[in-house]
């Protein structure tokens, strides 16, 4: 079982080499260690990342330019196959995700699993905050009620998982890759777990988190996404069905008026009642049509 750990990394020349340090010590220590290598994603960082990264044994890939996590994640997939990788693992290059876990995902992946997800939520978290903390748990209640499988932590960006998983399950997303691959790897049929690992302290500033609130609001939007990308029918059908009621209730509205006082008035009302009527009507159509191209 050839395994490669996969790092992507931006501005982490703090952390980088004694990431990569610990996840060789570990490894080292295991019944992998004639099996596996490690690659650093370098996502156009402009600090010492890769040259740390070569260094301390990586193998290293730079990107040009700052593209983000979802397409760091793209290239690793695309590198590990060109290293004919049997098992992925991912992990975050701050170090809040330790290297003494990765044994505990390579032993499930053995039992014949295709993903193997590290749960924050079913170990210790030392510190995560709150709007982080919230955001997690909302996006990971999504998840579930999407794929129809409990789902403790849907954001873990530590995992591990087949080549078959990584040659497969197309990540389309520009935003984040955590969900998605998820969702699709389920929907799939391909076998998932969780297990329980430690998430330590972050020592310097979160690259996630910089204003609480626009965390939030970035937070919600990517719920919207999830959804109206996994789940057409119910978000335009819940969309469209808003419409539909609203428009429904000022045309009973004004025919009431109309039964009652014999009133013909309120042009603009009959105008917006008939325009969300049609509209919620075509939007649930459409919702129809994106479900059947999903699925």
């Amino acid at each position: 079982m050839k395994i490669i750990v996969t790092i992507p990394a931006y501005n982490e020349e703090k952390n980088i080499g004694n990431v990569i340090e610990s996840i060789k010590t570990v490894m080292n220590l295991t019944k992998y260690k004639n099996q596996y290598k490690i690659l650093v994603v370098d996502d156009g960082s402009r600090d010492n990342t890769a040259r740390i990264a070569k260094e301390n044994g990586a193998i290293v890939y730079s990107h040009p330019y700052n593209y983000g996590l979802a397409e760091a994640f793209r290239t690793e997939i695309q590198k590990c196959i060109e290293l004919n990788a049997d098992v992925i693992v991912h992990t975050d290059a701050d170090g809040q995700y330790i290297a003494s876990d990765i044994p505990k995902l390579l032993e499930e992946m053995e039992k014949g699993y295709d993903m193997v997800l590290g749960s924050r939520f079913l170990g210790i978290i030392e510190e995560m905050p709150f709007m982080k903390r919230l955001g997690n748990i909302a996006f990971s209640k999504v998840i579930s009620n999407i794929t129809h499988f409990k789902i403790t932590d849907g954001q873990t960006g530590f995992r591990a998982f087949t080549k078959d998983v990584a040659l497969n399950v197309n990540i389309r997303s520009s935003h984040t890759y955590t969900q998605e691959q998820i969702i699709r790897a389920i929907k799939q049929k391909y076998k998932v777990k969780e297990v329980p690992v430690y998430f330590a302290k972050r020592y310097g500033k979160s690259r996630l988190i910089k204003n609480p609130f626009e965390y939030a609001v970035k937070a919600w939007i990517n719920i919207l996404r999830v959804y109206r990308d996994n789940e057409p029918l119910k978000f335009f059908g819940t969309i469209g069905t808003i419409s539909l009621t609203i428009g429904f209730l000022i045309g009973l509205w004004l025919l009431s008026l109309f039964m009652l006082t014999g009133s013909v008035g309120h042009f603009p009302s009959l105008v917006l009642s008939f325009l969300l009527i049609t509209t919620g009507i075509q939007i649930i159509v459409f919702g129809f049509l994106a479900d059947m191209r999903v699925n």
